[in-house]
């Protein structure tokens, strides 16, 4: 479908990658890795012809259709959420017309149901369908514009690190869409999890180079280890015949009597070919925590604490407790209030009701998901990691940001020039310059490339304080947490145990719609008679009328049940707003409050039927 041939392309003086070559067919699923500033995003922009390669070709199959998600910034204009959720791609337009006839394109019903269940999956509510998508942050935008694309179903998709703004649930959902997507996957990704359930081959963009690796991210470490313990032992093996041979030649090379046989060493060495020296491996993070003072048994304790974003309530009544040398992770969907308790527990936001009250000997330290907001842009990296509470050495500041990666003149450079990953990683190194015993992170991934990853877990299994932290990246939640906070709206559950124990405790409630389907094989028409004929036109006309009549009845009750959901969504508000400002002693609002709870509660689940009762149609209008 796709073939890359022999593309070198450079920036300036700085060459990217050189004659790399790639093949992407029907069915592929491709995930391709590489340091931060390797090429991996230039590498996409070159196959979808917004670049062009310095020398080689990039060549696409005929009516072959390509979508593509960025990073961030795609561009949004006056459409609703379901609106931009259901564009279809019109480059592709003349292809998808010529399919018309056969049945392969979508009704405008179909495709619509087929967009609700996938902006459902990634989280959007039903009465966030018919706003306009410009009122939503970056990442929900980022998150419409993955589901017109995933309702589209190009024949080859290009994702670049599509979990950024996703939440842990959510994550979890794609991953289970995407293993039975019916197009070609190449995505970027950092998430080790995600590139382990979905990929079946690695492609590495590493000096310039491709590598290419059969198997998922796992299977690349291990081949990889391999190949350069192969490698180097073959370099050696070189090095040491060629060191053999010199020393004959310059010992006996002026004797006439081993002339000959020193002119036959010379020329072995010249027929070589020459293996080349093992590049060394490219720096990477080094680095541990130290050890901080050892607090109380008991951390910090939230007490019947409540907290309300104006007429949203968030929490009432919360209470929780923190260990001492506990490393829990926060999980939760989107809007159920994760980020809102880990700034109540480091004490960013302020507790509006009950109490919060650190441990004896506590320190507390936190990294916030937009923690480089809070840099003085216009400072060096230098004086920026020096501004800690207690004064530290100048030397010592330089060494923690050399383990950071940052050497030489690039302590000198200004914040404001700096990269995300730099950011995060400066960010990390101040951190430690004021070592706390009580660590609140909130997705401290975002950023890292996976060697700073590993390096991250590696630091954070050795630390000895307690830490708290938020992340959708599932690998290094595995690798971290020993015990797991279920953030849901309004509530928070204490799971004992490490991210599988917390998995199988829920297994009966975690179950999301996937996207397969299962049809029998295609028969093949039989020779039939005039009237055979006939009777099966009428047949099939019944067929499509009876189909037209269901799907009819389908949006009726879809239309309905949702215009409903929608009127009990609006007076729920109302009612809290009521309850809130006569102090909840409303006892007739608060019976009708509940009313309105249940009936929501009945109705979902209904709405959820109607939508997956569809999913066949639709399926098979895409066979």
């Amino acid at each position: 479908m796709l073939t890359i041939s022999q593309v070198t392309k450079s920036f300036g003086p700085d060459v990217l990658f050189e004659e790399v070559s790639l093949q992407v067919n029907r069915g592929d699923r491709l995930g391709l890795i590489g340091a931060n500033g390797s090429g991996k995003s230039t590498l996409l922009s070159l196959i979808l012809g917004r670049d062009e390669p310095d020398r080689g070709t990039i060549q696409l199959q005929k009516n072959a259709r390509v979508g593509f998600l960025p990073q961030e910034n795609a561009p949004v204009g006056e459409e609703t959420v379901l609106q931009l959720a259901t564009l279809r791609d019109l480059s592709s337009l003349d292809h998808l017309q010529s399919e018309t006839s056969s049945g392969v394109v979508e009704t405008d019903f179909e495709r619509d149901v087929k967009a609700k269940r996938v902006l459902s999956g990634l989280a959007f509510r039903v009465k966030d369908f018919d706003r306009p998508a410009k009122e939503f942050s970056g990442g929900w935008i980022m998150r419409a514009h993955l589901a017109r694309l995933l309702v589209d179903e190009p024949d080859l998709l290009l994702l670049d690190e599509p979990t950024n703004h996703l939440d842990l649930e959510t994550v979890v959902w794609l991953q289970k869409y995407l293993q039975t997507y019916s197009g070609a996957l190449l995505l970027i990704s950092h998430d080790r999890a995600f590139l382990n359930d979905l990929v079946t081959r690695i492609v590495e963009l590493d000096r310039q180079r491709l590598f290419h690796y059969p198997g998922n991210y796992d299977d690349f470490l291990i081949q990889k280890e391999a190949r350069r313990v192969q490698h180097l032992a073959a370099y050696k093996n070189q090095q040491r015949r060629i060191d053999q041979l010199q020393t004959f030649i310059d010992r006996f090379g002026a004797k006439n009597t081993k002339a000959a046989q020193a002119q036959s060493k010379r020329k072995e060495i010249e027929r070589m070919e020459r293996i080349d020296a093992p590049e060394k491996e490219s720096a990477s993070i080094h680095f541990r925590f130290p050890q901080p003072t050892r607090s109380g048994a008991r951390v910090i304790t939230l007490a019947h604490v409540s907290h309300a974003y104006g007429e949203t309530k968030v929490y009432t009544d919360l209470n929780l407790e923190i260990e001492r040398g506990q490393r829990t992770v926060l999980v939760g969907p989107n809007g159920a209030g994760k980020s809102t308790l880990l700034k109540l527990l480091a004490g960013v936001l302020p507790v509006q009701a009950g109490q919060r009250e650190l441990g004896y000997n506590v320190e507390l330290g936190y990294f916030s998901q937009h923690r480089v907001e809070m840099f003085d842009l216009s400072r060096s990296v230098l004086a920026e990691a020096s501004d800690v509470s207690q004064p530290v050495p100048e030397q010592l500041v330089r060494s923690q940001l050399g383990a950071f990666l940052f050497s030489g003149d690039d302590v000198f450079k200004p914040v404001s020039v700096l990269s995300g990953g730099e950011k995060s990683r400066l960010a990390l190194a101040k951190l430690l310059l004021d070592p706390p015993n009580f660590l609140v992170m909130d997705e401290p991934t975002t950023h890292l490339d996976m060697r700073s990853i590993e390096a991250l877990i590696f630091a954070l299994t050795q630390f000895a304080g307690t830490l708290v932290f938020v992340s959708h990246d599932v690998h290094f939640i595995r690798s971290i947490a020993t015990s797991v906070l279920n953030v849901r709206p309004g509530e928070v559950r204490f799971y004992p145990g490490g991210y599988e124990y917390f998995v199988e405790k829920t297994a009966a409630d975690s179950d999301q719609v996937s996207n397969s389907s299962s049809e029998g094989p295609e028969e093949r028409p039989q020779p039939s008679t005039r009237s055979q004929e006939k009777e099966r036109k009428r047949l099939e006309a019944e067929a499509r009328q009876q189909r037209s009549q269901k799907e009819r009845e389908l949006r009726e009750k879809l239309e309905k049940i949702e215009k409903r959901i929608l009127e009990l969504e609006e007076r729920q508000q109302q009612l809290v707003v009521a309850l809130q400002e006569s102090n909840g002693s409303t006892s007739e609002e608060s019976l009708e409050l509940k009313s309105v709870a249940d009936e929501l509660g009945m109705l979902m689940p209904e709405w959820e039927r109607l939508v997956e009762e569809t999913k066949a149609p639709v399926v098979a209008a895409n066979q």
